[in-house]
């Protein structure tokens, strides 16, 4: 069984743009999208007011951060961290991170 599953997964990482797997982009934001309403409440009792448009908008940021975290270095973590080069990936980094903080309601 675990076989299988792993099969399928590798299978569906396959499929690339660019060399970054449509896969993890597809688990990654449409995970977060159908979390949000539970993050969006858990953070409203804490006074954290966030939309899920916020949300999507740090999806990216933070699989950078995760991944750095856990010493997992994917492609797009290697082309984040490489301090001579892809200065548009930091710039595109840093305008999402500003774009999913513009509007909470602190």
């Amino acid at each position: 069984m675990y076989n299988i599953i792993m099969i399928t997964v590798e299978f569906l990482r396959h499929y690339r743009i660019g060399g970054f797997a449509i896969f993890d982009f597809v688990v990654a934001y449409g995970g977060l999208l159908l979390l949000s309403p539970l993050i969006t409440r858990l953070l409203g009792k804490i006074n954290v007011h966030m939309t899920w448009v916020n949300i999507m908008w740090l999806v990216l940021p933070l699989s950078i951060v995760v991944h750095v975290l856990i010493g997992k270095h994917t492609p797009l973590t290697k082309m984040f961290l490489n301090p001579s080069d892809y200065y548009f990936l930091k710039v595109l980094i840093v305008f999402m991170v500003y774009m999913g903080l513009r509007k909470i309601i602190w």
